[in-house]
């Protein structure tokens, strides 16, 4: 599409300056003529190179590389990396920071900055400046990127941990290009996988006598008792979602028409999702921080499917993801919004079989939002939901303590994790797999039982 637009720019440039070109030719000196040319080629390029900028669609031909699996959402926000032209990595060691600061001290990061900022570790550092997010994670060069967005070679942990393949008998013979493979180390959050977090739930059964799911109390009957809607005469306003809002939380709460679509004088027949944020600050705070909104957070237009990396149903390329792509704008259902919204747009194998799923058929069903967005618990003792569809969805041992664990023991998870054909399958039977981070541990443990107790 910038292609098309940029040549159609530059042809219409190039018939304009021949036209005038003759009419000069014509009528002028050829001191006049040449003067007149070159302000018309520069015109034509200063249209050429502008027409990009007005239209966002068509700026990614001022981008350096491809952006990552992570980022290329928002690739054409380029101020949100670079937020001054100066500074090198500083500048956008803080924008790394400002997104993934939160989330790196709340998983107690296993590599902060202070570990390679301190001088005992010096000599570390001039083999991998892990001080700055780059030095492992660079953006625009993705011939060389691996998952998680590293672009370092795989066997990087060598660096610094070559004595790990010397002094343990249990890691002998085993490649340092293995180390993040599922269930053993990550770089940043190790919290489901540290020894002594082995080793407490190294007896773990695969499921669990009792199985713990997060539920919201409230019923649909439950919610309130029927309320008039305060829409101005001039909306005409239909039975039904009438009916589904007077049944609503919005409705229990004294959240009437008015409160989101605005008054008669400024009625917003679709209001947008600064409506939503205005009582739904933390949900929408975890929204616009994942996929589905990250681009929101940057002043752009919202996602729409089509522009998704992985596996989508054609049907809904053209939907673009806001509150209400889950949410209906008045009804109380929470099957739409925790399978069927998603349903409607992704086509994975891991989606296609999840209605065919041990989880989709429980009395009380494991759904999509169960793992993805799952309930947690809320610093006023109360339950909310992640809307960060991406907190724990990579490396997928991040949803081990927050969700797996929940119904089942620590050595399951980790194999069931391990097992893409079983993640495909949607966890469909057993896994095939089987990852040997706690029997070493417990063998390690039986050798020297001083192991620390502190992410029990």
């Amino acid at each position: 599409m910038g292609t098309s637009a940029g040549v159609l720019a530059a042809a219409c440039a190039a018939l304009f300056s021949y036209s005038v070109g003759v009419l000069l030719l014509k009528a002028l000196s050829a001191k006049t003529v040449l003067w007149s040319l070159w302000a018309t080629a520069v015109i034509g390029l200063s249209v050429w190179l502008s027409w990009p900028l007005i239209f966002e669609e068509q700026q990614d031909i001022f981008l350096a590389g491809a952006a990552t699996h992570g980022h290329h959402q928002i690739e054409l926000a380029c101020n949100a990396c670079h937020t001054s032209p100066f500074g090198g990595k500083e500048v956008l060691q803080s924008a790394c920071i400002a997104c993934h600061g939160a989330e790196l001290k709340a998983v107690s990061d296993s590599h902060p900055t202070k570990k390679f900022t301190d001088p005992r570790n010096a000599d570390r550092i001039e083999r991998l400046d892990a001080r700055y997010c780059i030095a492992c994670h660079a953006e625009h060069q993705l011939e060389r990127t691996r998952p998680m967005g590293v672009t370092l070679p795989e066997d990087f942990c060598f660096e610094c941990h070559e004595d790990v393949g010397r002094e343990r008998p249990s890691h002998a013979g085993i490649g340092f290009e293995t180390c993040a493979s599922a269930g053993c180390h990550n770089f940043h959050d190790n919290l489901a996988l540290y020894e002594d977090f082995l080793l407490k739930h190294s007896s773990d059964p695969w499921l669990l006598e009792t199985q713990r799911i997060l539920e919201r109390p409230s019923q649909r009957e439950d919610l309130a008792e029927r309320v008039e809607p305060d829409a101005p005469d001039s909306v005409v306003a239909d039975e039904a979602p009438t009916a589904d809002w007077q049944h609503s939380a919005h409705a229990a709460a004294g959240v009437n028409c008015s409160d989101c679509h605005g008054s008669e004088q400024q009625w917003q027949p679709k209001p947008l999702q600064s409506v939503c944020a205005g009582c739904h600050e933390r949900q929408f705070e975890g929204f616009t921080a994942g996929k589905h909104g990250m681009r929101l957070a940057q002043g752009l237009s919202p996602m729409v499917v089509d522009q998704a990396r992985i596996a989508m149903k054609p049907e809904a390329g053209h939907r673009e993801l806001t509150c209400n792509s889950c949410h209906s704008a008045h009804a109380y259902d929470r099957q739409v919004a925790a399978v069927d919204s998603c349903q409607s747009c992704h086509d994975s194998e891991h989606s296609r079989n999840y209605a065919q799923s041990a989880h989709a058929g429980l009395e009380t069903p494991v759904t999509c939002a169960t793992c993805h967005m799952p309930r947690q618990e809320s610093p006023d003792g109360g339950f909310h939901v992640q809307h960060n569809q991406s907190d724990n969805l990579r490396p997928n041992e991040k949803m081990i303590r927050s969700v797996c664990l929940d119904c089942h023991g620590l050595g399951f998870a980790i194999d069931a994790l391990a097992d893409q054909a079983l993640i495909d399958r949607n966890f469909t039977g057993r896994p095939a797999l089987h990852v040997e981070s706690i029997d070493m541990a417990v063998d390690r443990a039986k050798a020297a039982p001083t192991l620390d107790n502190s992410y029990q």
